[in-house]
Parts: structure tokens; C-alpha cells; sequence
């Protein structure tokens, strides 16, 4: 993400909760431009990597949600299943 925002920082949190694993990245950077389907406003072929880890995301069964931060920014949430084994 840095490489593509201008970020100063970046944060990488990850949580498990209700049998997912959160994998949430946050940057400080320009923020996106989205139409809110994967794809840049531009129509340009940028954001391939976006559908590509949506894509990815949903053949496990989760999901995957990016978009600006309120007071700029980018953020990217993926929710994938991550059962506890049993014991």
C-alpha cells in the first residue's frame, strides 16, 4: 500500500473473533478513488489488485472491503473463516 498511496505510515492489526481472522491494513496515504466495486473512478486497469484479493477472499468464504478513511487515507478489511480445530 505504501508503495501505491504515498503513505507515511501504515498499520496492520489482525483479530479473531466469532471463528474469522480480521486482517485490517490502514495507511495515511492519498486515500482511493474507487466506484466502490474494486475498480478505480479512472476506468484505468489500476485496482486489478483489489478484485484480485476480493476474488481471493470470497473462493475461502470471506470478504474483503477497502475504501478511503474518514480524514484521509486508505483502508483494507479482509474477513476470512478460520475455524478453531477441534480439541
Amino acid at each position: 500500500m505504501l508503495h501505491h498511496a504515498g503513505a507515511a505510515s501504515v498499520a496492520v492489526t489482525l483479530r479473531y473473533e466469532d471463528d474469522q481472522l480480521a486482517v485490517e491494513v490502514a495507511d495515511d496515504g492519498q486515500g482511493w478513488r474507487g466506484n466502490g466495486d474494486g475498480r478505480p473512478a479512472t476506468g484505468s486497469a489500476n485496482g486489478l489488485g483489489i478484485i484480485g484479493m476480493r476474488e481471493r477472499a470470497a473462493a475461502v468464504g470471506g470478504e474483503l472491503e477497502v475504501g478511503s478513511r474518514p480524514g484521509g487515507g486508505f483502508r483494507m478489511c479482509a474477513r476470512l473463516p478460520a475455524p478453531r480445530a477441534p480439541s
